[in-house]
C-alpha cells in the first residue's frame, strides 16, 4: 500500500497541463505503467517483487529529481528543470520492472507504452530528445539494479538410450 501511496502522491504533486490529446495520453500512461507494475506484484502475490519495485521506483524518482534540480536546463517551451524527463523515467521504471520481473510477454507492450510517453514529451515541446533518453535510461538502470526475474524456468528432460540414462536440466537467462 505504501508504494501505491508514493506513486499517487508523486503523480498528483506534479501539475499536469495537457495541451493536446497526445500530451494528455502520455500524462495518463506515465501513471498507469508504474501502477500496473505495482499491481502486478499484488496480483502475483509477489511480496519480494513489491519490495524490489518500491526500491527501483523510489530510486528512479530520487535520481530524476536530483538531476533536475542540480543541472540547470530549460525545455523547448521555456520551463526549467528539463533534464531528465520525469514522465519518461517513471514510465520506463514501470515498463522495465514488468519486463525484468515477469518477462518480455509483459515487457514488449509496456516498453511500447513507455516509448509513447517519451515521444509525447518531445511532441508537446516539454523536452528535448536528450531529456527523454536520459529519463528512459534512469528508469531502466535503477530497475535492473534492484529487480530480479520472478521465476527462472528450469526444464527437466529425462533421457534414456545407448545404455545411458539421466536427467538434463536447462534454464534460460
Amino acid at each position: 500500500m505504501f508504494v501505491f501511496t508514493c506513486i499517487v502522491n508523486f503523480v498528483f504533486s506534479v501539475p499536469v497541463y495537457a495541451n493536446d490529446d497526445i500530451e494528455l495520453a502520455g500524462d495518463i500512461i506515465r501513471v498507469i505503467l508504474p501502477l500496473t507494475a505495482a499491481g502486478m506484484t499484488i496480483f502475483q502475490n509477489d511480496h519480494e517483487g513489491l519490495i524490489q519495485f518500491s526500491k527501483s521506483f523510489l530510486s528512479t524518482v530520487g535520481v530524476t529529481y536530483a538531476l533536475q534540480y542540480s543541472i540547470d536546463t530549460t525545455s523547448p517551451n521555456g520551463e526549467e528543470h528539463s533534464f531528465p524527463s520525469g514522465h519518461t523515467s517513471t514510465a520506463f521504471s514501470g515498463a522495465s520492472f514488468l519486463q525484468r520481473r515477469y518477462g518480455w510477454k509483459y515487457g514488449i507492450p509496456a516498453y511500447a507504452a513507455a516509448s509513447f510517453v517519451g515521444w509525447s514529451r518531445i511532441e508537446s515541446d516539454n523536452h528535448y530528445l536528450k531529456d527523454v533518453l536520459a529519463g528512459g535510461a534512469i528508469g531502466i538502470i535503477t530497475t535492473y539494479i534492484f529487480t530480479d526475474p520472478y521465476q527462472k524456468e528450469i526444464v527437466a528432460t529425462p533421457f534414456v538410450g545407448g545404455g545411458q540414462y539421466g536427467m538434463l536440466l536447462s534454464t534460460t537467462f
